[in-house]
């Protein structure tokens, strides 16, 4: 498929998704989610697809926010179907077993920080400015940042950004836990790739039970996310690739995983 705001191509396993609007630095529009709701298709659709890395079209914005003048002509029907949809398109991004990583090259503001919140890790570079400003405008934010934020800073600094809109720079995301590293903007890419090839080496079926006992525990009470955790844990000793690891592990050698 060929999209008109993006760009998606894989290689070597690697799937990545460019946002392709710098003119508009990157923002959001409805034809935009709409692409990115296919391009997630074909990655998840994709077999030789096994991890995604997100990113923005030139040196200033990974996603600069929502087209703010879809946002001003919404009505309230309209806008609760939009923030679903929105919902929908990030959360499977979040929960579809494949590992994803945002290499934040620029502003990641409104839409576009909770575009980064949905991925698995968070790469930015040094100039990157980060925030949830919606409450500016008079709304608050739709496409989840108000839930995956303080699920990841924890509730006060969530309740700051969000309630006074501010915009941090890399280091204070990386100070409270928001990003995992901050790299020159040359550097950006490369480092996510690094990362990429560090989990893509790894037996693919034990990456995505890890993200599942991530995700759906971090819903559960402690107790009832251990016992998830103790059921995909026993079920991975039936995998060829578990048998693989402990063996080469005991042989002193390196594993070769098959994802079986």
């Amino acid at each position: 498929m060929s999209y008109k705001n993006l760009i998606y191509s894989v290689d070597a396993g690697i799937a990545r998704i460019t946002m392709n609007r710098p003119e508009k630095l990157n923002a959001l529009n409805r034809e935009t989610m709409h692409e990115l709701d296919a391009a997630l298709d074909d990655f998840f659709g994709d077999a030789g697809a096994r991890l995604i890395i997100l990113t923005g079209a030139g040196s200033k914005a990974f996603v600069a926010g929502a087209d703010i003048t879809e946002l001003a002509r919404q009505t309230p029907r309209e806008g609760k179907d939009y923030s679903l949809f929105g919902q929908g398109v990030l959360r499977k991004l979040e929960s579809g077993g494949k590992p994803s990583i945002a290499a934040i090259n620029g502003f990641a503001l409104g839409g576009g920080l909770e575009l980064a919140l949905a991925c698995h890790m968070r790469i930015a570079s040094q100039g990157a400015l980060l925030g949830l400003p919606e409450v500016t405008l008079g709304i608050i934010p739709g496409f989840g940042g108000t839930q995956r934020l303080p699920r990841l800073v924890g509730r006060g600094i969530a309740m700051e950004l969000i309630l006074s809109g501010a915009k941090i720079d890399a280091a204070e995301a990386l100070r409270i836990g928001l990003v995992n590293k901050v790299v020159p903007a040359e550097q950006l890419q490369s480092a996510a790739a690094d990362l990429a090839a560090a989990i893509l080496s790894r037996p693919p079926v034990a990456v995505a039970f890890a993200i599942d006992a991530v995700n759906r525990g971090l819903e559960m009470p402690l107790l009832e996310g251990l016992f998830l955790e103790a059921g995909l844990f026993g079920l991975l000793t039936t995998t060829e690739d578990m048998k693989e690891g402990t063996r080469a592990f005991l042989e002193k050698r390196k594993p070769s995983f098959t994802g079986r």
